[in-house]
């Protein structure tokens, strides 16, 4: 069920980028097929990832209001819950928006990733081709020869970890990562304005504002960190399509930002 729903069809997708590609005769088909389905996949995603950045970022400028409305009626978390449900419903904000494109994007994710990494691997080029083979939908993309596993001049299929033997060239593909991923969490993160009113806070309110404040700054770079870490160890394959990812999810931060500016 999960092969036939998600890996076989993203496979097929890929396979026949490829071809296309390659029957122009392009150099680095399998690299440009791979950014040409990370960019499609993008572009399916778009409404999904679309309201769950709104969403975020609707929560993080209307943070100092629930913060108010956290003081005025501490103690009281039923009147708390009716005063958010009102807040959510004047701003017109659906509190689940923000997680419900994640699950929906998730198993396209896993899947993506399971076919790059068959399709980048090193090993039995031959064994590869035939489970490939088995599974397009149509004989005229099954793959009669191997294809060129390189992409400006690297082995999709080797690993940034293998640099003492491939090249140290290959440590930049890290750095792209974890630099592209801490511009991501970057954009996304909005300072919320402050309000006309400013509350006088106690003690405890100030431990949570400053809890919340380390935690945010630990993710900006905590992750990035983590991703680059992945990165080395990961096929160069896998990099160029996260890579590519993350590159447009910038670009759609940004505009969706402009935006809320312009408002």
């Amino acid at each position: 069920m999960w092969n036939e729903v998600f890996i076989r069809p993203i496979l097929n997708v890929l396979v026949l980028l490829y071809k296309a590609f390659s029957g122009i005769g392009l150099p680095g088909s399998l690299g440009l097929a791979i950014i040409a389905l990370t960019i499609l996949i993008r572009f399916l995603l778009y409404p999904f990832t679309q309201a769950q950045m709104k969403s975020m970022q609707k929560m993080q400028v209307l943070k100092p209001h629930m913060d108010k409305i956290k003081e005025k009626h501490k103690g009281d978390a039923k009147k708390q819950q009716v005063e958010m449900a009102r807040l959510y419903k004047e701003h017109n904000i659906n509190p689940a928006a923000g997680c419900l494109p994640l699950l929906i994007q998730m198993p396209i994710f896993i899947a993506l990733y399971n076919v790059l990494q068959q399709v980048v691997s090193i090993g039995d080029i031959g064994k590869v081709m035939d489970d490939i083979n088995q599974k397009v939908y149509f004989s005229q993309l099954k793959l009669t020869v191997p294809w060129d596993p390189y992409f400006l001049g690297v082995n999709l299929g080797t690993t940034p970890g293998n640099w003492q033997k491939d090249g140290a060239f290959l440590l930049i593909i890290p750095v792209i990562t974890g630099v592209l991923q801490f511009l991501q969490t970057k954009t996304m993160n909005i300072a919320p304005p402050k309000l006309k009113q400013e509350i006088v806070k106690k003690n405890d309110q100030k431990k949570e504002d400053d809890f919340q404040n380390i935690m945010q700054k630990q993710m900006l770079y905590f992750f990035p960190a983590i991703i680059a870490f992945f990165s080395y160890g990961f096929p160069v394959g896998l990099s160029l399509y996260w890579n590519v990812f993350s590159l447009f999810g910038i670009i759609q931060q940004v505009f969706i930002n402009k935006q809320k500016n312009n408002k």
